[in-house]
């Protein structure tokens, strides 16, 4: 959430980030709201400075033992107002915070300006193009080739764009998340974390969600959600409380399923396991100081680009322009793996900063001295990697002539082969 002081105080600041993200934002409806909840605190102030000053003559014509009762009843009527318009204020308030929730973070001033992904930055390249002297397939048929990937009986069991795998296929699947979550944890410094899959209306408010993106989440009873992606639970760790500075940076992982009822555009990625209702992701999460975030930014990255470098799978840093920018970040490099079947580079881990957005929506703060006064901190967070995506590019980029797929050497021992047939 943006600071409402950004709202009341410059406005033409938050003007100013909208049009960089390219979105409406009816910011005189807010500018209205707090112009009616100044007059009527103002009016409360009014009438508390009379309430005193009438006080004190009630208490000198009770002294005097003179009659008080007109005054009496005038103060109560007084009192009535006052509780009337307290009353007021604090709905405007409510509906004011309701509306700043759903307003985007404003864009770092190093973030390129664009409408959309055509006008993303690419930062830099690792590895050229995989090619192939026979046609490359795309990962769906070799999946279903090989006896991998079974869409129909997923969709026999649940619907469509649901995925399952079959024998090597779950192998590789489980290998893959095994390894993200090894790697971060014992080379990269993160604290593996294995949370609840669903989540609490309050936690996806926290995290950036709700009240947004209700329509992208599937809801069960009881008021939960299944998490559509463990940013939400990470988020939620520290959630209304106050961590030490000589503690932070923190970073953590966590493995969990996603689900998300808006699986993105039909078209060729509607195909496979690119976007899918149900997908597995580890994700890297940070909370730090706010003089330390780009920079922590920077070493995110550097933590996804590792795994696919050790994969073997070549792909591209873009630096996405303000208007693709997605509603918590300030700041978000996305890492697009080459897919020689498909022949394009597909998103696969998308690292954020997301500045005191976030922080300050869940009310995590920290003291940089002991007894210090609480600040917000900052939050941050990264795919490392989507799961599925991970699968469908070790298959495209590793496949073989005769339709087999060679296993990244680090895979090898947790898969127990070396080619899977």
């Amino acid at each position: 959430m943006l600071d409402p002081k950004l709202l009341r105080y410059s406005p033409e600041v938050v003007a100013e980030g909208m049009r960089r993200r390219h979105k409406e934002i009816d910011l005189d409806v807010l500018t209205t709201l707090e112009e009616r909840r100044r007059a009527a605190l103002s009016r409360v102030e009014t009438l508390k400075a009379e309430r005193n000053t009438v006080s004190q003559q009630i208490a000198e014509l009770k002294k005097r033992k003179e009659d008080a009762a007109g005054h009496i009843e005038a103060m109560r009527r007084v009192g009535e107002e006052i509780k009337r318009l307290d009353e007021e204020a604090g709905g405007i308030e409510v509906e004011f915070t309701e509306l700043l929730m759903a307003i985007p973070n404003l864009p770092d001033a190093g973030v390129p300006d664009g409408a959309d992904a055509d006008d993303n930055v690419v930062v830099r390249v690792w590895g050229e193009p995989t090619t192939f002297d026979f046609p490359a397939k795309p990962h769906w048929e070799l999946g279903a080739n090989l006896g991998l990937l079974d869409f129909e009986r997923a969709a026999k069991i649940a619907q469509a764009r649901f995925s399952l795998f079959m024998g090597a296929g779950a192998a590789l699947e489980r290998a893959l998340m095994n390894f993200f979550l090894n790697l971060h944890t014992r080379e990269h410094g993160y604290t593996e974390v294995w949370p609840p899959f669903v989540v609490a209306p309050e936690s996806l408010r926290a995290s950036g969600q709700l009240p947004k993106f209700e329509e992208d989440l599937f809801r069960l009873r009881e008021g939960l959600y299944p998490a559509p992606t463990s940013e939400v639970q990470l988020t939620n760790l520290h959630r209304d409380e106050i961590l030490e500075g000589a503690m932070l940076p923190r970073y953590y992982t966590a493995y969990s399923p996603c689900f998300r009822a808006e699986a993105g555009a039909a078209g060729q990625e509607s195909r496979g396991l690119i976007r899918q209702h149900q997908f597995d992701k580890v994700e890297m999460y940070k909370f730090t100081t706010p003089e330390t975030s780009m920079d922590e930014l920077e070493s995110l990255v550097a933590n996804a680009e590792d795994v696919l470098q050790r994969l073997g799978l070549p792909y591209r840093v873009v630096l996405l322009c303000a208007g693709d920018m997605g509603f918590s970040a300030v700041k978000t490099y996305d890492l697009e793996v080459w897919m020689p079947g498909m022949g394009k580079y597909v998103e696969i881990s998308s690292c954020s900063n997301c500045g005191d957005f976030q922080a300050r929506r869940g009310g995590i703060r920290f003291r940089r001295e002991p007894g210090g006064k609480p600040e917000l901190l900052h939050t941050l967070n990264g795919s490392g990697l989507a799961v599925g995506r991970t699968w469908a590019a070790v298959a495209e980029n590793h496949q073989q002539a005769d339709g087999t797929i060679r296993v990244p050497e680090v895979l090898r021992a947790a898969m127990g082969m070396d080619v899977i047939k």
